[in-house]
């Protein structure tokens, strides 16, 4: 293959052409859409087969982000039908859609850290960055390589960006909610430096961990307890008796809107305390706007009486998982990845987020065929609809209902 030469870099690649997305909307269409889904959706979410009730929420699968990356990776392949091309980690978390990519010889590189495959890339390859985004020193490495650049990175998390990279130049530490060990906050975290390298970020997951920084904020503390603690969470050559003086709340968009408003407030009120205004204390509403949707529908649902809910996507969704955290005080909630988990009437497989492994659990609310029952299904940004329209004809499927009775399965009618 060719090898790269100096001063390489490529321009961003359009591959939005208006003949390449016709076919692109046919195929992921194909793919992805589903009639059961369209047919629920204008029934006003509700379905009644029988004595089996099913209930979807009003906001639920794709967002805007989520289409637009896939399409874009779609067309890629379009564009460039005979290059090699990769992606850097997953273009979403879900299994099914990554499957499909990978069927059109896309390749996935680590995300974590570069490795030597990065090392093989050169002028001739292209090289998709996912919806989360990436790290400023993967995005320079593939620039010097030479790559064509295909980036589907979402709007939202490039608004983030743009305002952590003013807490850098500003002098203000950028306080991430967010996991660590996630693309996204990664992505954002290599711009909390801004551009020059010397801005400053800390990663804090739980009110714990905002209760232990607020503690330190007003009245100090053991230094190296402190970076004990947040050890991989910190900017290099972190130091909390300094850093701590100028600080900006952002987040990972996915995170649950509740748990970064109220982190907000308890850094705010710190601040206050300390210095008696909130002039070093910086905020903005960075969840993105189809995660409050996703979320604010499910509160909505919880409102109608069910007799457990369905949650459907990958294991490795952040919003997704929120959603099971939301449900789950509420009702009996399964998180599942698809419809293979409903195993019978009496066996659900699903993710535990408490044990952070799949389990398997009986559950006896909806075992009784005689018997009538509300089963809710919502599903996170990153699930497509054929998921959905598969744990719909399942659960009908198990409580009795065969697929042609399904509208949109086959053409049944329900009421």
């Amino acid at each position: 293959m060719s090898q790269p030469t100096a001063n390489a870099k490529r321009p961003r690649v359009n591959v939005r052409r208006p003949d390449v997305m016709e076919l692109v909307a046919a195929q992921v269409a194909g793919h992805f859409n589903s009639a059961v889904v369209e047919k629920l959706r204008a029934q006003g979410g509700r379905m009644t087969l029988g004595n089996t009730t099913i209930l979807l929420a009003q906001q639920f699968g794709f967002c805007y982000g989520v289409e637009r990356a896939i399409d874009l990776a779609y067309a890629a392949r379009r564009v460039f039908p005979a290059e090699r091309i990769f992606l850097i980690g997953e273009i979403i978390h879900n299994p099914d859609v990554n499957r499909h990519l990978r069927e059109m010889n896309i390749v996935s590189l680590p995300w974590r850290e570069m490795t030597a495959e990065y090392q093989d890339l050169g002028p001739d390859d292209v090289v998709i960055v996912p919806a989360f985004g990436a790290p400023t020193a993967f995005m320079d490495f593939i620039e010097r390589r030479g790559c064509y650049v295909v980036d589907t990175t979402c709007g939202d998390v490039m608004k983030v960006w743009k305002r952590v990279r003013g807490y850098a130049k500003d002098g203000v530490t950028s306080i991430i909610h967010g996991k660590t060990d996630h693309e996204e906050t990664r992505a954002t975290a290599s711009r909390a430096l801004g551009d020059d390298a010397t801005g400053n970020y800390l990663v804090i997951l739980t009110l714990a961990d905002t209760d232990f920084v607020c503690d330190y904020i007003r009245h100090g503390g053991d230094k190296e307890a402190f970076l004990t603690r947040f050890a991989g969470c910190h900017s290099p050559g972190f130091d909390p008796d300094e850093h701590l003086r100028k600080v900006g709340v952002a987040n990972q968009t996915t995170m649950l809107k509740g748990e970064t408003e109220e982190i907000q407030r308890r850094v705010r009120q710190a601040m206050l305390d300390r210095d008696g205004d909130t002039a070093n204390f910086h905020f903005f509403d960075t969840i993105c706007g189809a995660t409050q949707e996703r979320q604010d529908a499910l509160f909505d649902m919880l409102k109608q009486p069910m007799d457990l809910l369905l949650v459907v996507g990958g294991y490795n969704s952040s919003n997704t998982a929120h959603l099971v955290e939301i449900a789950e005080p509420e009702l009996p909630t399964f998180f599942i990845h698809d419809s293979s988990c409903l195993r019978s009437m009496e066996e659900i497989s699903h993710y535990d987020l408490h044990r952070r492994e799949e389990i398997v659990s009986r559950h006896g609310a909806w075992t009784d065929p005689a018997k009538p029952v509300t089963i809710g299904i919502t599903a996170g940004a990153s699930c497509p609809n054929n998921l959905i329209e598969d744990t719909v004809l399942k659960v009908f499927e198990l409580r009795g209902v065969p697929r042609e009775q399904v509208p949109g399965g086959d053409g049944g009618q329900a009421r």
